[in-house]
């Protein structure tokens, strides 16, 4: 059984996460749209190089932390947030 303050901490973990997802997926676009910039204005510079570089970086940080944000939404999922009081069946009881 998860004590309150983990499960608090998971949700922490996930809100961090998805602001962290959300950079990298700009970085990505970014870094696609000037390696794609740089090829076409002058192929196998150094800067194209330094942008394609850049770009499989924030990919692989962009992979990892969906990794990441998966395995923590799982591990979430497996417990139950609420511990409620065992649901027992009222019988009616005649006098």
């Amino acid at each position: 059984m998860a004590a309150k303050t983990d499960h608090s901490r998971i949700m922490r973990a996930v809100r961090q996460l998805r602001r962290t997802r959300a950079f990298y997926a700009t970085g990505v676009a970014l870094w696609l749209t000037a390696a794609i910039w740089t090829g076409w204005m002058s192929p196998g510079s150094r800067q194209m190089w330094v942008s394609v570089l850049l770009l499989t970086l924030f990919a692989g940080l962009l992979a990892t932390a969906t990794l990441w944000l998966q395995r923590l939404r799982a591990r979430s999922t497996d417990a139950p947030a609420h511990h409620a009081a065992p649901g027992r069946k009222i019988a009616a009881r005649h006098a």
